[in-house]
């Protein structure tokens, strides 16, 4: 049957299921060329709607999450957290693409339907859910638990990274082989395993999906800072996120794919938002990476969530169009949707807004599911037996509560602070002879490499608290020889920001310094740890053993200090100017320091004297 006749018989169908009156005339090549009336009515068909279902900074929360309150009822699934979690994830899913095909169309949408999901990235993140799976190996559970899910396709968050790239790559491999990963903007030829991945197809730039027998381009970016938040080793990123993306949509234009998402896990949705004005030919965007809420009024929301704005945002693009904008928060709490209908020129008609929007993931309440039982036996319940083991084995007692909460730990001198620079500078100096390094006089911890967010309250620390506080696969790395200057600016790195909270901001051992917010702030250029600005807030730095490093602003002559620290700030993380200095990890996460030196190195006790509440000045500020 010719194209005339297939396109006028749908027309006709759509024209009576809108109440309008088509006339359709058609080229000698077959393609609709004008229609009339104003405007060319054809035009205004709706020819297809698309349900894009996502989601995004899923990070390990296999066991659900608890939510601020709960809503009034039982929990449908006896022993699990009110809220979230793979299983739900998977039910809700599977309702929504159900939804989306079945019965007959909504007012606006089009007789031809179809649905794409999508993961926004950072599919799995260190803790004691992971940590499962790193014990269990390949495949790991989240790695079962994405492949569950039932993604098109999924973008490439920093998390990936967080292990390494040779963890990534196991993580693809659990989940089976078949989930193609996209991100146009990194080039993985310097790592031998992911070389393989975008060799053999499962990486890449952009990926043309089919759904309902259409055909649709997602093209997928990665976050440019991700050599600074995480460690992706020789994978090399490029910032040049418009110009990439705008040649890529135009080579499928060229191809005949005339629809085209673009899904980005660039860290905030603004970033987005900032990025929509450079783009053409890309028809929505599915962002990741800030956990922002978007909804409408009348979206059901997990008690203690938020909307900060309107589901979707809306952006102009280089062309003048309105580029719908959207993401949601993480932990498999909601599942986001976006409804899309299309004219046959590939257009954006409408962006059907009233059933666009978040969808909460709970088992309890009117809207409770059942979880999929499968993603329950082969992911969460071999879990959940292992982070309970993890929670009854105890490492240590304290007799004082230990600060690590956020934006404290970010911010100031917190006593848990003290004992993870302590454990790794212990650490360092055990591990010394064996892998021929200077003991390190220093220890320096980042604030945003803790990560409970609570203060841990005095008793019994578990091998589950060593977990939450220190989740990352993190090395503890000796710098031999930081010469002082250099060592007086990483300490300005860590006060930049002051008096604000900072990932950025280090937590000591071995010194004490001050510093004075009036003075003038250390500038890095985006995404590196080059200095653009020197700092000149710290003023003071005297080495445990009375020794000065710096006297009244002014860093004084001697031989550079031995310095332990992560291998993630190591390499530059958080913008760290370390520069070149050259760097050796020995053999030991900062998890494992961190336990170690609780059962060993402080005889299983935390003393009150010895790191109490508040701290014991060794950061002062003074201005």
């Amino acid at each position: 049957m010719s194209t005339r006749h297939v396109l006028g018989k749908y027309v006709r169908r759509a024209a009576v299921a809108t109440g309008m009156t088509a006339v359709l005339v058609v080229s000698a090549g077959g393609a609709p060329a004008t229609a009339s009336g104003p405007g060319g009515i054809l035009d205004r068909f709706p020819i297809f709607t698309l349900n894009v279902l996502f989601t995004n900074d899923t990070e390990s929360a296999l066991l659900g999450v608890e939510g601020d309150g709960t809503d009034e009822g039982p929990i449908v699934d006896g022993g699990m957290r009110p809220y979230g979690s793979p299983s739900r994830a998977r039910t809700v899913l599977d309702d929504a693409r159900r939804e989306a095909v079945t019965g007959w169309p909504k007012p606006g949408q089009a007789l031809w339907r179809g649905h794409l999901t999508l993961s926004g990235g950072d599919n799995f993140l260190a803790g004691p859910e992971f940590a499962a799976s790193l014990d269990s190996g390949v495949p790991f559970y989240d790695g079962i638990a994405t492949r569950e899910m039932g993604y098109d396709a999924s973008a490439i968050g920093n998390h990936e990274f967080d292990f390494g790239p040779d963890t990534f790559a196991d993580f693809i491999d659990s989940t089976g082989g078949e989930l193609p990963f996209v991100s146009a903007n990194l080039d993985f030829s310097g790592e031998p395993r992911l070389r393989a991945k975008a060799e053999d197809g499962t990486i890449v730039s952009s990926k043309v999906l089919r759904s309902s027998g259409q055909r649709i381009g997602v093209i997928g970016l990665t976050t440019p800072e991700l050599p600074a938040i995480s460690s992706p080793r020789e994978v090399e990123v490029s910032g040049e996120l418009a110009e990439i993306t705008n040649g890529l949509a135009g080579r499928l234009a060229r191809h005949g794919v005339d629809k085209i998402l673009l899904v980005s896990h660039l860290q905030d949705i603004d970033n987005e938002l900032a990025l929509v004005p450079r783009l053409s030919g890309v028809d929505a965007v599915i962002g990741a990476g800030g956990g922002e809420i978007l909804a409408g009024e009348g979206d059901r929301l997990i008690p203690g969530d938020t909307a900060e704005r309107g589901f979707p945002l809306y952006a102009e693009d280089a062309d003048g169009d309105r580029v719908p904008v959207v993401t949601t928060t993480g932990d498999y709490k909601y599942v986001g949707r976006l409804v899309l209908t299309f004219n046959w020129k590939g257009e954006v008609l409408r962006v059907d807004e009233r059933r666009s929007g978040p969808i909460r993931v709970s088992g309890v309440g009117p809207d409770a599911v059942h979880g999929d039982p499968g993603v329950r036996a082969q992911v969460e319940k071999p879990v959940a037996e292992y982070v309970e083991d993890m929670a009854e084995t105890t490492v240590a007692t304290t007799e004082v509560p230990l600060n690590g909460v956020r934006a404290e730990v970010r911010g100031r001198e917190t006593n848990l602070g003290s004992l993870l620079a302590d454990a790794l500078a212990w650490t360092g100096r055990r591990q010394a002879e064996e892998f021929g390094v200077t003991p390190p006089q220093v220890g320096i911890q980042n604030g945003g490499g803790i990560r409970n967010d609570s203060t841990l309250p005095a008793g019994d620390i578990t091998e589950l608290n060593t977990y939450e506080v220190a989740p990352f696969s993190n090395f503890v790395a000796v710098l031999p020889e930081v010469p002082r200057q250099t060592l007086r600016q990483l300490l300005e790195r860590g006060v930049a920001a002051s008096p604000d909270a900072s990932g950025a901001f280090m937590q000591v051992s071995g010194l004490s310094f001050r510093y004075d917010t009036g003075r003038t702030a250390q500038v890095v250029a985006e995404g590196t740890n080059t200095i653009v600005t020197p700092g000149e807030r710290v003023r003071d730095v005297v080495l445990d053993d009375g020794t000065v490093l710096v006297a009244d602003g002014e860093v004084v002559d001697g031989p550079p200090v031995s310095v332990a620290t992560n291998d993630f700030s190591a390499r530059g993380g958080d913008g760290y100017p370390f520069g070149d200095a050259e760097f050796t990890p020995v053999g030991k996460t900062y998890q494992q320091a961190l336990s170690e030196y609780l059962a060993e190195g402080l005889n299983g006790l935390v003393t009150a004297e010895r790191y109490p509440v508040g701290g014991t000045g060794r950061i002062t500020p003074i201005g």
